[in-house]
Formats: C-alpha cells, structure tokens, sequence
C-alpha cells in the first residue's frame, strides 16, 4: 500500500499520541490532529468528543489513514467505557466507512488477552512464546472494550472492505517503569515504526498483532508484526538492572508474574487517577 499522506490521529493529546505527534512526521505524515481535550501547542487541532458524529465526520473527510488511539486509557466504570472505548470506537468506524477511508490502525491492548498466562520459565525467556492467536481473556472492562474494537475491525473488513491492523500494545512509555513492562515495552521510536508498518502493508485485512519492542525478555510472538515490515531496533535490557535493584525480580504468585495483564487482573488502577 503506497504510504498515506494525510493520516487522522485520534488521541492526540493522550500519552502515546502525544510522543506520536513528534515522530510520525519523521515518516513523512500530515497529521490531522483529534481528542477532546485541547492539544496543546497544536490551534488547528480538532477538539470533539467521539459522540459528536459532525464533527466526526469532519476530521474523517478527505483523509487517507486513521490511527485510533483515542480512548480511556484504563479501567473506570462499564458505563464510562461503553460510552468513551466501545460506542465511541463505533461511532468512528461508521465515519469512516461514510467517508470512504479504507485503513484503520487500531490501539488494542495486551489487556484484551490479560489473563493469559505468561510463559513458564525464567524472566529472561527463550522458549515458547504467546502466539498472536490467542483468544480473548479480557482482564478489565477496559480490556473488554479491546475484544469489541478488535471484533468491530473485523466485522467492518468482512462487510464493508474496511482494512484495519489492530495492535495489542504492550507499554508505550519513554522507557519501562516495572519489571513486568520489561517484557511488553514498546519504545516510541518503536511505536512510530509499528504504526507505519501498519500503515504501510499490502493486504492486511484485518490483522491482530503484538505491539513491543525486541525485548530481550520478550514473552509474545512478534512474526506478524514483522510480516508488516515492522523492525524493531530498542531492547528493554538496558534498563532491567535497575528495575530489578529498585523493586525486586518477578516471583510465582505475583500477578505480575502469573498473568500477562499483571496488576490488572486483581487490582487494576483506575480512571481518572
């Protein structure tokens, strides 16, 4: 697919969005710029709700990609994600398909499958990892908010031809904060490259994939998001004996340790925080 100029970016005041705003340009994207909250430094931003299905169709027109990251970020109340992550992620998708866009790169989540278990071995991991098929076991609301965009993305690419590479996103922060965001962690450099590999590809239907740097401590299969052309190039290693000095290696019966969600399977944080 030839690489799309004008690319709506929804989100854009959110923590990814906002390191994504710096560092798609790099890869030669207009960015049309979406959230509800002002993006600050950006007047030409779009601020709208996902509910407002207008000015919706507005940011949607005329442009040729969108990167959906708009969404709550963590657990809340099921009314509060049915509204934001799950009818706003619709309300999107029918302006899309009105508009006639074509490709869709959706922000899924490693909490769409949290309750997985995480691989048996040692937290430096070269044995089985978990595939890209995995089903889902949602470990929050929020993760239930996950399944349904990915489910949506593919109901809209067998009905109405509406391509969309749903990324299950480990944790896309300037660099890893927990023993376990070790294993998930997606570098922004990272991210910018998954994102235009995903922008990029031929074909793709609908295509979940994992969402993290070549970790050393990997613990989820990267081959189809390799398949897409993505490389990635950042290791969390560089960070892991200090983490693991600071808070203590991960041990059985920590759902850090058990589960691929951690935390988020027993006490997950809540939004706003």
């Amino acid at each position: 697919m030839p690489a799309p100029r004008t690319v709506l970016l929804t989100g854009a005041a959110g923590g990814i969005g906002t390191l994504m705003r710096e560092r798609l340009p790099r890869h030669g994207y207009d960015l049309r710029l979406f959230d509800r909250a002002p993006v600050e430094g950006e007047p030409d931003a779009i601020t709208a709700d996902l509910a407002d299905a207008e000015a919706l169709r507005e940011a949607v027109r005329g442009v040729d990609a969108i990167i959906h990251l708009a969404g709550i970020p963590r657990e809340s109340t099921f009314e509060t994600i049915l509204r934001t992550n799950i009818q706003g992620t619709y309300h999107l998708y029918e302006a899309a398909r009105a508009e006639g866009v074509r490709r869709i790169v959706l922000a899924s989540s490693n909490h769409a499958v949290g309750f997985t278990p995480r691989p048996a071995g040692s937290p430096v991991h070269h044995g089985a990892l978990i595939p890209e098929d995995t089903p889902h076991r949602p470990d929050t609301f929020y993760g239930l908010s996950k399944c349904f965009g990915e489910d949506l993305a593919s109901l809209y690419w067998d009905r109405h031809g509406l391509e969309t590479v749903s990324l299950r996103i480990g944790s896309c922060f300037p660099e890893p904060t927990s023993v376990r965001m070790l294993s998930i962690w997606l570098s922004p450099d990272d991210c910018a490259r998954l994102l235009h590999a995903a922008l990029t590809a031929e074909d793709v239907g609908h295509t979940v994939v994992h969402g993290s740097s070549a970790n050393t401590r990997l613990v989820w299969d990267l081959s189809s998001a390799r398949a897409l052309g993505y490389e990635p190039r950042d290791d969390s290693e560089a960070y892991a004996r200090a983490l693991v000095e600071m808070h203590g290696d991960l041990r059985p019966g920590d759902p850090d340790h058990d589960r691929l969600g951690g935390h988020f399977c027993t006490d997950p944080p809540i939004w706003p925080h």
